[in-house]
């Protein structure tokens, strides 16, 4: 990394705003999460920022909703059991399809018609110039995740220990939805083809799923150092270097989410507010997810079920050129079955990068785990994403005038 580039960034300040946000437990729509998106905004304010702190409503949990819906996956294999085969083919389908929904951030039909909102807290800051021709939203989201025993990472750690050259080939990450949304639709097709075999696999995946998500749903909450306030400290960096090495031209909006923890809920409620005002083809959108890591990756996209590439590849070969052009390490050609806040940016068709941080296992450090705490990360992995958002920035600018 060039040296210059990298250590402009503070790594002292990166820490004081992980530390300051870690010490208060931010589960989505909570009165922590609130807490924590008042004492972004009084930060951003004191470094010149235009700042709203917008009130939006989601769902604070995805676990307990994917629980009943696998749930109902060993509900069709009771009726199939009992003989009730169309039944148990109806109710397998329509859990599956409601799965697919859920975690393809789609309407969410059964969240709506079962769980109650509450309110989440965006944090939107400006600051460059308010007239540029263009405009740059960098993503962050200050909320935490649960734990949970599927999140265990030994797994993955034995097959890189046996298989690394595999590992090292390996740029999607696994599939781990499919089998969840596979469970109840293996229920359906077993019952009507009268196969116990398909029915009986489809029973077993529902059951290890619904007791997955039963036990995500009871878990604690992390300090979610990585996962994201690595991102939040980037947006106060950012807001500090623009303010020091302004940008003429270029728009800046630094926005941290709320809820993106259970899938994405503050997010989708900025798409609403802010979407319309924005034009895709003036706009671009960098997202940082989870930066605290030893290695940073740029991804080309994502998706639980179906992998959606993000849009313009040009801007992904723009960043890549900005990451080259400072000496700054960046992997590319990654994928992940995850979602991000950057899907709701990606189909509503701004040019979309998000950079994230991977060790040598290929995972997101301490990911979901009690042990994601500031301790544990690599701030020159945020002080380089920091840095290579603020060229982007600039080269975004460039290509206005």
């Amino acid at each position: 990394m060039t040296e210059h580039v990298v250590d402009r960034v503070d790594q002292d300040d990166l820490a004081a705003t992980i530390g300051a946000l870690a010490a208060i437990d931010r589960p989505p729509c909570s009165p922590g999460e609130r807490k924590a998106a008042e004492w972004l905004v009084a930060r951003l304010e004191a470094l010149g920022c235009r700042v709203a702190l917008d009130e939006e409503q989601a769902h604070p949990e995805y676990a307990s909703a994917l629980a009943q819906l696998t749930g109902l996956g060993l509900l069709a294999g009771a009726l199939a059991a009992a003989g009730a085969r169309r039944t148990a083919a109806v109710v397998g389908a329509v859990a599956s399809a409601a799965i697919a929904d859920d975690v393809s951030n789609g309407p969410r039909l059964f969240r709506r018609a079962t769980m109650p909102t509450r309110t989440t807290t965006n944090v939107v800051a400006e600051t460059g110039d308010p007239a540029g021709a263009r405009t740059l939203v960098v993503l962050a989201h200050h909320d935490a995740a649960r734990t949970g025993r599927v999140f265990d990472p030994s797994g993955q750690q034995a097959f890189a220990r046996r298989f690394p050259g595999l590992l090292e080939r390996m740029d999607t990450s696994l599939p781990l939805w499919f089998p969840v949304t596979a469970g109840p639709a293996l229920v359906g097709l077993g019952a009507l083809r009268r196969s116990r075999r398909i029915t009986l696999l489809g029973a077993g995946l529902s059951a290890g799923a619904t007791a997955a998500f039963a036990d995500i749903a009871r878990s604690p909450y992390t300090p979610g150092a990585n996962d994201n306030l690595t991102a939040v400290a980037g947006l106060v960096a950012l807001a500090a270097a623009f303010g020091k090495r302004p940008v003429p031209g270029l728009r800046v909006l630094l926005v941290s989410c709320g809820a993106e923890e259970a899938l994405q809920g503050g997010m989708r409620g900025f798409a609403v507010r802010h979407f319309p005002r924005l034009d895709p083809e003036r706009t671009c959108v960098v997202n940082l997810e989870t930066v605290g890591s030893a290695r940073l990756v740029m991804l080309e996209g994502e998706g639980p079920l179906v992998m959606e590439d993000y849009p313009r590849l040009e801007f992904r070969d723009l960043v890549a050129r900005c990451a080259e052009d400072a000496g700054i390490t960046l992997r590319r050609g990654m994928r992940s079955r995850a979602s991000t806040d950057a899907v709701i940016a990606m189909r509503a068709g701004f040019p979309t990068v998000t950079l994230v941080s991977v060790d040598r296992h290929k995972e997101l450090r301490n990911y979901h785990q009690m042990s994601d705490v500031p301790a544990a990360l690599d701030l020159r992995t945020v002080a380089a994403a920091v840095a290579l958002t603020e060229e982007v920035a600039r080269a975004v600018a460039t290509r206005g005038r």
